[in-house]
């Protein structure tokens, strides 16, 4: 499924490669059987729109999009498990999935990460595909309508990814529950969290690395007991 590879490189951190490539991308989409014209059109619409903007602005309300507070976050089990120790086996499992894919997976991202998951799904057959949406479809609903809230370009993709599920929810179903909704990004709630976390983790670390040594401490709590009885690496010879 070609639309659901490029969403899945359209959702992750844009580089120089996007911006060069991104006439390819287009031409792509424009060869191709699929999605549908009207979903194509919208696609097409969104890689000129996005690209369009300078690299470094892209960057810079991408980070500030997705990576202040957890409302917003495109690691999955986020919005599923939170810190909690179900989170770590929800990750082993999806691992597993990988792993039997042959998908090897760079160690720089969580698995639970969103266009790491939909590359892995554009890779399988579309029945597939589709099903691996499905079991998403409240995550990807609820971040539409978060995204939607926020004025934010990128709630189009979230749309696409729905009718891709074939599911018939939408995100404007969720549109009032979202607009009740505290933010999690302001710069009052981020320095509760940071003063919560410089309480737990400070240590001797110094104040620049206490907040990524509690992200470290809390992944290596939920995860590290099922995690080290994977192979080191994550393909063992398994390709398709």
């Amino acid at each position: 499924m070609i639309g659901l590879k490029m969403i899945a490189r359209l959702l992750d951190y844009p580089d120089e490669a996007l911006w060069a490539h991104r006439d390819e991308l287009t031409a792509a989409l424009e060869e191709a059987h699929e999605p549908t014209i009207s979903r194509s059109a919208l696609l097409m619409q969104f890689i000129r729109d996005y690209t369009g903007q300078d690299l470094l602005d892209a960057q810079s309300q991408y980070c500030e999009l997705f990576d202040r507070g957890r409302a917003t976050s495109l690691l999955l089990f986020e919005h599923v498990h939170g810190e909690s120790r179900d989170r770590g086996q929800a990750m082993v499992d999806l691992m597993g999935q990988y792993r039997a894919a042959g998908l090897e997976i760079d160690s720089r991202e969580l698995p639970d990460f969103l266009p790491m998951y939909l590359e892995f799904l554009a890779s399988r057959d579309e029945a597939t595909a589709r099903q691996g949406l499905l079991d998403i479809v409240p995550i990807l609903a609820l971040l539409g309508a978060r995204l939607k809230e926020r004025q934010s370009r990128y709630a189009i993709l979230f749309d696409l990814l729905l009718g891709l599920s074939g599911s018939d929810v939408e995100s404007a179903q969720l549109e009032d529950k979202v607009a009740q909704e505290a933010r999690d990004d302001t710069p009052a709630a981020l320095d509760a969290v940071w003063e919560e976390e410089q309480v737990k983790f400070l240590g001797d670390e110094g104040c620049a690395s206490a907040q990524q040594t509690a992200h470290q401490r809390r992944f290596a709590d939920a995860v590290a007991p099922q995690y080290l009885s994977l192979d080191a690496t994550m393909v063992a010879g398994e390709r398709q």
